[in-house]
């Protein structure tokens, strides 16, 4: 990133001459006039921001990959949960909810494909536990 200085953009930009103080107070040279910030230098200011603002956007393989591996916990935090609750006998409408979230969260790619597998599988075993534990429909006999 660049650094721009006041003297770069024109906003302060003095012509190199020296400024006169009088005995009675401050004054400016009569010679120099002031200058006014350039259109230049007030669009660097804007564009400055705009590229910060691009860069935050900017998501990073490191970050994909932390977000799959603490999604791909949570689905696993999740089905030993459920087994719990399987194994007392009592299987918790609240479990399913949470797991039908987290199925739809396990869709999006790391970019990593050895990552990726390991996800869709854990995404698989969700999806049958949900589908077991699904009411089965009606059927007219």
């Amino acid at each position: 990133m660049r650094v721009v200085t006041a003297a770069q953009t024109g906003a302060a930009a003095v012509n190199g001459a020296r400024r006169a103080a009088s005995p009675g107070g401050f004054s400016l040279d009569s010679t120099q006039t002031a200058r006014s910030p350039t259109a230049a230098g007030a669009a660097l200011g804007i564009q400055s921001v705009d590229a910060l603002l691009a860069l935050q956007g900017i998501e990073d393989a490191t970050e994909r990959r932390k977000r799959s591996v603490k999604r791909g916990n949570s689905a696993l935090e999740l089905l030993d949960a459920l087994k719990l609750e399987i194994i007392e006998g009592r299987v918790g409408i609240e479990t399913l909810r949470r797991l039908e979230v987290v199925l739809q969260g396990l869709s999006e790619r790391s970019g990593e494909p050895g990552l990726d597998e390991v996800i869709d599988a854990i995404g698989v075993r969700v999806a049958v536990e949900l589908a077991k534990r699904r009411p089965a429909p009606a059927t007219a006999a």
